[in-house]
């Protein structure tokens, strides 16, 4: 089964790190990556740019409101997101608990990826 994973940190926690740091948590989080993509695990990843570069667009009463940044502020910002082929959300919770990236704080979402939505087949 297919599950998106996102990782938040907290971005005073990032801020905290010296260049050389940020590269050497990059480094491990890059092998970690490898060890999940040699496992036939990983599917897909990529780091996500900054809060300050989101758009987010809402709609309400039929009308669209485009804004700057992400829908709401606060402490933790996306940094990235892999697409995790696993077992099950038991199995893919016990791959995803050992990301280096978790050690600063922050979360991860973890979420089935419904490859059958009937709403949008009735649309085709």
């Amino acid at each position: 089964m297919k599950y998106l994973c996102l990782g938040y940190h907290e971005r005073q926690a990032w801020e905290a790190l010296s260049d050389a740091q940020r590269r050497a948590l990059a480094e491990e989080c890059r092998d970690f990556d490898q060890v999940l993509r040699q496992h036939g695990y990983y599917l897909d990843g990529k780091i996500v740019d900054p809060d300050a570069s989101a758009i987010t667009l809402r709609f309400a009463d039929g009308n669209l409101c485009v804004t700057d940044g992400p829908p709401a502020e606060t402490r933790r910002t996306l940094g990235g997101v892999i697409l995790l082929n696993a077992r099950d959300l038991n199995h893919a919770i016990q791959l995803m608990s050992r990301s280096p990236c978790m050690r600063l704080g922050g979360s991860l979402e973890i979420r089935p990826i419904n490859d059958q939505c009937p709403e949008v087949e009735k649309l085709t």
